[in-house]
């Protein structure tokens, strides 16, 4: 049976990246190339899943709209003739069905899934979470620990 649907739960504290979460979100720590909840997504992507719940909560508003179209900022970039940086963040909005569920006050990863119980409509699903990071030649990449229910 083929997976096609992932919950990203990204409402919390992001302590299992506390030290760096202290001065940034989970969902926008940086290598500098991608937000990690970016490689989460086209993780999920490139596994073949097609329609991504992301779990967000209070002060993550910034999540929801990394992955919807700026107007204003595509606009600019034409009109500055940076026609490679406009495609990279189109690209972006194009990876996936992605949705969002506001997390009413934070009660553990358990709590997070539940609020993608509609969503997921007794379908097979995987739940991604971007906490695990391994350092290439040269880089490091952040990945997911995925579990399928």
């Amino acid at each position: 049976m083929s997976i096609k649907k992932a919950v990203i739960p990204a409402a919390g504290f992001g302590t299992r990246f506390f030290t760096c979460n202290k001065i940034t979100t989970q969902g926008n720590a940086s290598n500098c190339r991608y937000t990690t909840i970016q490689y989460v997504v086209e993780e999920a992507v490139n596994s073949g899943i097609t329609d991504i719940l992301m779990i967000i909560g209070k002060g993550k508003r910034a999540i929801e709209e990394y992955f919807d179209r700026s107007y204003e900022l595509e606009q600019q970039l034409i009109e500055s003739n940076k026609l490679d940086d406009l495609e990279k963040i189109q690209e972006i909005t194009r990876l996936a069905n992605i949705h969002f569920v506001w997390q009413k006050e934070l009660n553990g990863l358990g709590d997070a899934i539940r609020y993608a119980r509609h969503h997921v409509n007794n379908e097979p699903f995987a739940i991604l979470l971007g906490d695990t990071l391994i350092e290439g030649k040269g880089e490091t990449h952040y990945t997911t620990t995925g579990k399928d229910l």
